[in-house]
This record gives C-alpha cells, sequence and structure tokens, in this order.
C-alpha cells in the first residue's frame, strides 16, 4: 500500500511539470525552483494563482491603495534648465501622454492605474507604444498582462513581446514598441516577480485560512447554545420548541428583544473554545503578514493593530516613504529608459509629484512655508503654486535674513560702528 504523504507529493509534482515555462520566453508569472521547507515542501504555497491572491481582502486593498495613490499624483515630463533647476516639458507630445490621456479611451488615471495594479499582481505590466516621425511618444495602450509572451532573441539578446488578441491571433512588438514596468527580476533578469509570488507560502496560508473560513460559515457553524427542559420531549414538542426560539432570536426586527423562557426552561450558551480563538488570531497574524509582503502599514489597510491618532499619522507618511516612493522610482526609471530617447534623457526627466501626499494639515504646511520664505529659500510664488493659487507680481522674489553672515565675519551694524 502506498503511503499517502508520497502520493500527493507526486500529484503536486506533476501538476507543477504542467505549471513550468520554456527557456527563452517566459509568461506573466515564471515559476521559481522549488524550495524545500519540511515534509510538505509548500503543498499550501505550490500554485497561488495571482489573480486568485490578489481577491484576498487585505491583498485586494494594499494594491488598490499603492495603484490608486501612484495614479492620484501628478507624473511629469521635466526639462532641466541651465541654473539648474527644471520646468514642466509641456510642449512636449511625451507630456500629455503622462500628464492628461495616453490615448483617446483612457484618462490618464485609468492608464496608470491599470499599470500599476497589474505590476503588483503578476509583476509584470505592459503598454504598446505609438511614436511620431520624430521618435517621440504620442500614445501608450495598457495591455492585459496575461496575453503578452516575453521572447529573447539569441542573436542580440534584445527582448521581443508576442501579443495574443481577443478574437485570435496574435503580434509581436520590438522592445521600442512596448512599454515593460518590472516589480523584481527574476534570477535571468527578464520577467519581474510580483510580491504575491515572491511571498506565495504566506499568501498560500492567508488563503487557506479564508477558505477555511468560509467553509465553517457555510457548513459547520455550531449553534449559538442549547435549551435546557425539566422534563422529557418529544419529537413534535422539540420541532415546536425549536422553531419557536428560531424565530425570536432570527427576525430581523426583533434582534434585542427580551427573551422570555418559562416552565423552568434554561438556555445555556456556548463558549468559544480555544482553539477557535487560536484560529481567529492567526488569521489576524496572517493579514498582518499580508501587510507586510506589499509593505504598506497595517493601520492603512483598515488593521488597527493597537493604532493612535499620532501613530496613525506616522504610518501615512511611511506609506509615502517607504511604500510610494520606491514604486515610484522603478515605474519612472522604466518610463524616461523606454519613452525618452538616449540623446534628450540629459534634458529631459520622468517624476511622480509626491509632495502632495506629504503636506500634513494645513496648520503644519503653513508653518513650513513660514520657515522657508523667512529663511529665503521659498518664494511667494512658489508657495502659492502648492496651493493651487495662481502666480502673483514680484513672487519671485526671495529675502534674506538680515542676521545673517558668513562664519567668523562681523555684522553689518558692527561693521559699520567700527569705523
Amino acid at each position: 500500500m502506498k503511503n499517502p504523504l508520497s502520493t500527493i507529493k507526486a500529484m503536486f509534482s506533476r501538476l507543477e511539470q504542467r505549471a513550468g515555462h520554456f527557456a527563452g520566453s517566459a509568461d506573466p508569472e515564471p515559476a521559481l525552483p522549488p524550495i524545500s521547507s519540511g515534509l510538505f515542501d509548500g503543498l499550501i504555497a505550490a500554485h497561488v494563482d495571482p489573480e486568485r491572491a490578489s481577491r484576498h481582502a487585505v491583498a485586494l486593498r494594499c494594491i488598490a491603495v499603492q495603484a490608486e495613490n501612484l495614479a492620484a499624483v501628478p507624473l511629469n515630463l521635466y526639462r532641466r534648465t541651465s541654473n539648474g533647476g527644471r520646468e514642466k516639458a509641456s510642449d512636449h507630445p511625451l507630456y500629455t501622454v503622462l500628464h492628461d490621456a495616453p490615448n483617446g479611451a483612457l484618462t490618464a488615471y485609468e492608464a496608470r492605474e491599470f499599470l500599476t495594479t497589474a505590476l503588483l499582481i503578476y509583476g509584470n505590466a505592459y503598454a504598446r507604444l505609438e511614436r511620431n516621425g520624430r521618435g517621440q511618444v504620442t500614445a501608450l495602450y495598457p495591455l492585459d498582462p496575461r496575453a503578452v509572451t516575453v521572447e529573447q532573441i539569441r542573436a542580440t539578446g534584445r527582448l521581443r513581446y508576442r501579443v495574443s488578441e481577443a478574437r485570435g491571433g496574435n503580434y509581436v512588438l520590438t522592445a521600442d514598441e512596448m512599454l515593460h514596468l518590472r516589480y523584481r527580476l527574476d534570477r535571468a533578469g527578464i520577467m519581474g516577480l510580483s510580491p504575491l509570488r515572491l511571498a506565495s507560502e504566506t499568501m498560500g496560508l492567508a488563503l487557506a485560512q479564508t477558505e477555511l473560513a468560509q467553509a465553517q460559515a457555510v457548513n459547520s457553524f455550531r449553534p449559538a447554545g442549547f435549551l435546557s427542559f425539566p422534563e422529557t420531549l418529544n419529537a413534535e414538542q422539540r420541532n415546536q420548541v425549536s422553531g419557536a426560539f428560531k424565530n425570536q432570536l432570527t427576525g430581523s426586527l426583533r434582534t434585542n428583544s427580551l427573551m422570555v423562557l418559562d416552565g423552568g426552561v434554561k438556555f445555556e450558551a456556548f463558549s468559544i473554545p480555544s482553539k477557535d480563538a487560536e484560529f481567529l488570531e492567526s488569521r489576524k497574524l496572517a493579514n498582518l503578514d499580508v501587510a507586510r509582503i506589499f509593505g504598506v502599514p497595517p493601520t492603512v489597510v483598515g488593521i488597527p493593530d493597537h493604532a493612535t491618532y499620532s501613530n496613525v499619522e506616522q504610518e501615512s507618511r511611511a506609506l509615502v516613504q517607504r511604500c510610494l516612493f520606491p514604486l515610484a522610482k522603478r515605474i519612472e526609471q522604466a518610463m524616461t529608459a523606454t519613452l525618452i530617447s538616449p540623446a534628450s534623457r540629459g534634458e529631459l526627466f520622468i517624476e511622480h509629484d509626491l509632495a502632495g501626499l506629504m503636506r500634513g494639515d494645513i496648520k503644519s504646511r503653513y508653518d513650513a512655508y513660514k520657515i522657508g520664505r523667512e529663511w529665503g529659500w521659498l518664494s511667494p510664488n512658489e508657495i502659492r503654486g502648492w496651493e493651487n493659487l495662481p502666480a502673483v507680481d514680484g513672487g519671485e522674489e526671495y529675502l534674506s535674513p538680515l542676521n545673517m553672515a558668513p562664519l567668523g565675519s562681523r555684522a553689518p551694524e558692527e561693521a559699520g560702528a567700527g569705523q
């Protein structure tokens, strides 16, 4: 007789072989070599489907928080100026593609939200590019990552992209015709790996616990309690009592009504067994782990976790600094490398404006503006621009504190008094 464990492992081994991918091409979620971690070798995490994992409540919110916030902030094309500053390159066709609308069917928000969501779920996001006669990008069309197969040309090492169409057939795009965003490079340096794939064991455990809780809710909920009678009831009496008691408790308008028991009847409520309490605690820990996978602070996705007003504010800042900022840089650099020609990269660059997410309350902003204005590194028009106010005449003037002088020198008043 075969060992049941060996039978189970053999079954998963066959599934892994079917899920493998061919060398020289890669699908949206390339398989990682299995890592032995014990008797069951990651059976729970062996096949965590990205879409299924992304529907986990915490994962869904983590993905939405990042995609929505990055889509909401401005993504601008800038031109470096001769004085070391920068200005918006609003006269360039790419500025409109990034800031306003990438094509005639989508807004900039919709396209960027789609690309970031695909990047976090599949590890790869794609968009077909259109260019004018000067090689400038004039349109961008996001693609379903599941419809794209990446191939490496052996002779040159360059990548090409085979896109399957919904109505049948396919077409091939070169690297110059495709924007390819990657979350974390795989070992071959070709495809991206999603957070869901990188932490597949953690996601598998969280999904298994969710399914178990769902199964208990549908099939295995124990009764709320039991009724104890001083005398023995026949079958008909038990059915009558059960029906009356159920009607008393389940009426939508009588949930909190007074329940009267007579004839010596006693109601005993079932307490939650310790193993069920442990299961609830383990689900809480699994939810925290899912938030950690994406680097999103727990309070941002609705997990209180001993939250206070002060640490909620700090976690909101941590979301920008530790989560959104690295993701924004990943996207910006990929866009700069693909959407801007090598000859123009010394002059043009792409950048998210995350300052709005760090603004804080109005008093904190105005205090910061006051410091910048009084110490001479902010002008009135710069401050007004951050508050979405129009520029004013004379608003480019910078102040200089009168009591400031180079170290070791005397203030102007002292110098005049000594003459």
